[in-house]
């Protein structure tokens, strides 16, 4: 058994993690170049090592190889997207004028869902189901943190109607689809979230996030980052 020294990673390690959390965007613009293969397999293995409950490991990649099927999801999309327009009301103009996917020019495109079947796990489950979606997350943030440290962008496309990419992808009963990833080699990553460069939104300081014994108390933190 290795002792706990060695088990801690040097500094440079622990920056290189951190760097690729405090580096990781979600990209929308991409080069068509192709994604190595090895790099691909590297990217899928380290989304099958994240965290499940009851190790259920309830994820499934569906890699998208054939042209015409990544144009008839890139519809699905584009429909989601009016519709989505739509509803936004006052801010339909502005919201269309952003680009939300990169489906057409990525290198590689996956579509990420949950397993059928998923009712027979009960370990961790119980009352909480959603669990299993909070999985699928987990494995799609290792492979996009992975992805971030090999030089390659990843974008996370929620912008469709499950029912309707299920069926297109002859998804069995009980599978959903949970996420589009267009990845694949970009010019550069972006300074900032892209909708914060936009002017969409800003996103919030971690400490407004985190309370203290009760809801809504403001937590003391420490300034140093």
């Amino acid at each position: 058994m290795k002792t706990t020294q060695e088990r801690r990673f040097s500094d440079e390690e622990r920056e290189g993690v951190y760097r690729a959390i405090r580096l990781r965007r979600d990209m929308r613009h991409f080069r068509p170049d192709p994604v190595d293969p090895a790099v691909l397999a590297r990217l899928l293995a380290a989304a099958h090592m994240g965290p499940s409950v009851g190790m259920m490991q309830p994820w499934r990649f569906v890699r998208i190889t054939d042209t015409r099927l990544r144009e008839r999801i890139h519809a699905l999309v584009q429909e989601e997207r009016l519709r989505t327009a739509d509803a936004l009301g006052a801010r339909r103009d502005e919201f269309l004028r952003l680009k939300v996917e990169g489906i057409r020019e990525c290198g590689e495109l996956l579509v990420v869902a949950l397993m059928e079947g998923r009712e027979r796990h009960v370990f961790g489950r119980r009352t909480m189901p959603e669990m299993d979606l909070a999985s699928v997350a987990c494995a799609i943030e290792n492979m996009w943190l992975a992805a971030r440290a090999e030089g390659l962008g990843l974008g996370w496309v929620s912008l469709f109607e499950p029912a309707a990419l299920a069926r297109l992808l002859g998804m069995p009963d009980g599978a959903s689809p949970v996420a589009i990833l267009c990845v694949g080699h970009v010019e550069a990553f972006y300074e900032a979230p892209m909708l914060e460069l936009e002017g969409w939104t800003r996103g919030q300081d971690w400490r407004s996030c985190v309370y203290e014994n009760a809801w809504g108390r403001t937590a003391a933190h420490d300034d140093a980052e």
